[in-house]
């Protein structure tokens, strides 16, 4: 009976983890929201539009009503907004062991035809936030040993699209600073992991004709951001790609 009340004991005091999502109203960022909610993790969750954000709220509290949710309205490409976001989610739930860094832009243009601003536009929000994000959280996670963070990358970011040349780059360069993140965290023991999907369905494809059961879902990457967390605590997978069946459209 004393070793049953133990177990039952351990299992309810079990310290509740804590997710912070960039960009997670939409496409792949809400999809892992949701599957992170269904695992009974708090969400730390930010968009620039406040009614998509407390609309979605709605929707996973009622997917499990016992997890805690914060949210800011954010435009991740504004360091402020986004150091005020992640200060905001700290003291509301603590100690973040998950960072997702979903947040991009994908704009169809080469690099001679990009307009004066295309490119700090990109940097801004393709690479600036998981910058900011990892030197707001890393330490902490550090002198914790534990922590996962895991970056939305492209296949971009390993073959070259001419007709999005500056989004390549930004994707480049943000599974670059994932095998930064990867190796300086590695000695303590905190997990870093590149995402990267081909073509996925997300609001990226909303004015094109696409079959959808030739592309990528969003859920499709939430199911292998989750099973890479419920990993045990000595693997990492350092980058995983998933591709359309048929190919990339």
């Amino acid at each position: 009976m004393f070793e049953l009340t133990l177990q039952y004991s351990n299992t309810r005091i079990k310290k509740m983890k804590n997710a912070l999502i960039t960009a997670s109203t939409k496409g792949i960022g809400r999809a892992i929201a949701i599957a992170f909610a269904k695992e009974g993790i708090n969400l730390a969750l930010c968009s620039r539009n406040g009614d998509d954000l407390a609309a979605f709220r709605e929707v996973l509290s009622v997917i499990n009503p016992s997890i805690n949710i914060y949210t800011a309205v954010t435009d991740v490409s504004i360091k402020q907004q986004l150091q005020d976001f992640a200060q905001g989610a700290a003291q509301h739930l603590g100690f973040m062991s998950i960072i997702v860094n979903n947040a991009g832009i994908y704009e169809y243009s080469s690099i001679l035809n990009d307009t004066e601003t295309t490119l700090d536009k990109h940097v801004n929000t393709n690479l600036m936030p998981a910058y900011e994000l990892y030197r707001y959280f890393g330490k902490t996670m550090m002198a914790a040993r534990e922590g996962h963070i895991f970056n939305i990358c492209s296949v971009a970011s390993l073959s070259p699209i001419a007709e999005a040349g500056t989004y390549s780059v930004t994707k480049y360069a943000l599974l670059g600073l994932n095998k930064v993140m990867r190796t300086e965290m590695q000695p303590y023991g905190v997990k870093v992991t590149a995402i990267i999907p081909g073509s996925t369905l997300t609001d990226s494809w909303k004015d094109m004709e696409v079959d959808k059961d030739k592309m990528v879902l969003p859920e499709d990457v939430a199911s292998a951001v989750v099973n890479i967390y419920n990993m045990s605590a000595g693997a990492n997978v350092d980058e995983i790609v998933i591709k359309p069946t048929f190919g990339q459209i």
